[in-house]
């Protein structure tokens, strides 16, 4: 009885493989790392670090996105095979291992159909993050700092990797605000759904009274910049500042004015970057992020016409899209989604997949909705 349950449950793993396989194109991705090796063993590769770097980094996440398909498909066969010598055997102790990779299954080709679903403009990009502390006072800056520790954990246990590009200290603790990079296929796609306002509520450490506090964060997620995009700033629009940058408390990190800050004067957006150890540096860093978010303002200006050309769309993202509730029970809730989860520690420590996921996939219904 059971090989005929686990016949029809491999069954339908593989139809949504084999649907899984289609949307990705294998074929193409086969091509790609083909293609990218070839350019990865050319001798003089190095002599440009920056385009060798973007060659290398590219095949490198290519090579896993197949990796992790194939290794997909070889387990459907190997469970296929222990179900069926279990059987044979009359092997309970093997049919129970076979159910707990049958779980681990679904959820593994679960993750990966969730990628099927990233297919925005910008989807395959890497995201350039953005926390910033508000209502709440020092609250609200400690509760930057652990989402920004949330992420970055996610990204570590993802094997993603990820570069702070700037950090803005509060005064007491925590963050006003911190911006990252994080370096992954299809990372701004993941993350974008992280975009939105987040609400924490919990005995707040720093009230001598003991009091309960509510405080928030908003998170800012867009698309890194490539060359090969068109966006051009004319000079006469930037506002450049440059400053001393500054580590926790004030502390100072170096002596000379390293640090930069743009101003778009047109839309008034405010880029600072301190991360690095020249000015020249840091400025480059700043207008590349500068150049991200004006293609975002412009990709949105679009949908907006878009939008008001297909009329009203209900159920939007809007402001208050999570809440992290530590007292007077444990519980973080997506008030989109309407997932939620008691292990709140977990979830701050960056196990955060069902949320990114189960948001994905709510996007991605919004927008069948809308067509």
């Amino acid at each position: 009885m059971a090989s005929i349950d686990f016949s029809e449950e491999i069954r339908a793993l593989r139809a949504t493989y084999a649907n899984v396989e289609q949307v990705i194109d294998v074929e193409k991705l086969e091509a790609d790392v083909a293609r990218l090796s070839e350019a990865a063993g050319v001798p003089d590769l190095w002599d440009d670090p920056a385009a060798a770097q973007k060659i290398t980094s590219e095949l490198s996440h290519r090579q896993h996105e197949l990796k992790r398909v194939r290794e997909i498909g070889s387990r459907i066969d190997d469970l296929e095979v222990m179900v069926q010598l279990a059987a044979e055997e009359d092997d309970a102790d093997t049919l129970a291992e076979a159910g707990n990779e049958l779980t681990a299954l679904k959820r593994a080709l679960s993750e990966l159909e969730v990628v099927t679903l990233l297919s925005g403009e910008y989807d395959e990009r890497a995201a350039v993050v953005t926390i910033r502390a508000g209502a709440g006072g020092v609250d609200a800056a400690d509760f930057a700092e652990m989402l920004m520790r949330m992420y970055l954990r996610w990204a570590e246990r993802k094997g993603y990797q990820t570069a702070v590009m700037d950090t803005s200290y509060a005064e007491e603790a925590g963050l006003k605000s911190a911006t990252f990079e994080v370096n992954a296929p299809y990372a701004f796609g993941t993350l974008s759904v992280e975009a939105g306002t987040h609400r924490l509520v919990r005995i707040s450490p720093f009230d001598n009274q003991g009091r309960r506090q509510t405080s928030f964060a908003a998170v800012e997620v867009i698309p890194l910049i490539e060359q090969t995009d068109s966006i051009e700033i004319p000079e006469n629009e930037i506002k450049v500042d440059v400053f001393r940058s500054s580590g926790p408390g004030g502390q100072s990190v170096n002596t000379t004015d390293s640090a930069v800050r743009l101003t778009h004067i047109p839309t008034g957006i405010v880029v600072s970057m301190q991360n690095e150890k020249s000015q020249l540096q840091n400025r480059a860093a700043a207008l590349r992020v500068l150049q991200s978010r004006l293609l975002l303002v412009k990709k949105q200006e679009q949908d907006a016409k878009k939008k008001e050309l297909a009329g009203d769309v209900k159920a939007s993202w809007g402001d208050q899209m999570r809440s992290y509730v530590l007292n007077p029970y444990q519980m973080v809730k997506d008030l989109r989604t309407d997932h939620e989860v008691g292990n709140t520690g977990a979830v701050f420590d960056g196990e955060i997949d069902d949320f990114i996921d189960a948001g994905i996939r709510w996007r991605a219904g919004q927008r069948t909705n809308a067509e």
